[in-house]
């Protein structure tokens, strides 16, 4: 278990100082309000060959969102090759592999004063569109409700689908909104998904995924 928790640690990038920082002033926390109305300025492109994340497609990040490349397939190796074995692996794979997808690359809003992450997952072509993509994602969540789904076309011409709903955790007894989008490409679909430490915190990075929206176009 305890390598299970250092896993999601490493992937999902613990923010416990800051979160606790932000509770104590009774306020999102510090610098949400700055990287809210600095978003929708582009910070840089990733996507293509040469870039932090090379993936599908390319889009804009926001300024100061640092971008990692995630190896699934070598981070479920490492885990199941594990002293704790089959718990460590199944941990794993809930964490790396969701529907039809798998994390490909996360984006981390805390260099720009905000808690969470834009991941982005990619999966093998199955000849399905991005609203069924999409759905299969969610579903794989658990725990979600009051989903809201939509068509959209990126300012390139590029078609999807996109999904706003709320996600309730087991463990901490909270509710909280999330957001996801889904293109498909000729290498398979992708899956753009936005969390964030609480609703307040996830509405402040809302500029950063529309600007990904926005710019998505295939590499």
């Amino acid at each position: 278990m305890v390598q299970a928790v250092m896993l999601a640690a490493l992937l999902g990038g613990c923010a416990q100082s800051t979160d606790e920082a932000a509770k104590a002033s009774g306020s999102p926390s510090a610098g949400a309000a700055g990287a809210k109305s600095s978003a929708a300025t582009s910070g840089g492109t990733i996507g293509a060959a040469g870039t932090a994340c090379e993936l599908p497609v390319s889009f804009d990040i926001a300024p100061r969102w640092k971008a990692k490349a995630v190896d699934a397939e070598k981070e479920l190796s490492k885990a199941s090759d594990g002293s704790d074995g089959d718990l460590t692996g199944a941990f794993a794979d809930a964490f790396l592999r969701q529907g039809p997808v798998t994390m490909a690359c996360e984006i981390d809003a805390k260099p720009a004063g905000s808690i969470g992450f834009l991941r982005v997952w990619t999966g093998k072509p199955q000849g399905t569109d991005a609203r069924a993509v999409l759905r299969q994602f969610v579903v794989a969540e658990d725990n979600v409700s009051k989903e809201k789904y939509r068509s959209f076309t990126t300012g390139g011409g590029l078609a999807g689908a996109e999904v706003e709903y709320l996600y309730t955790s087991k463990l901490l007894k909270e509710t909280k909104k999330e957001s996801a989008l889904a293109v498909i490409t000729p290498d398979g679909p992708v899956v753009l998904h936005l969390g964030g430490l609480d609703t307040e915190e996830h509405e402040a990075m809302l500029p950063a995924y529309e600007l990904a929206k926005r710019s998505l176009r295939v590499v």
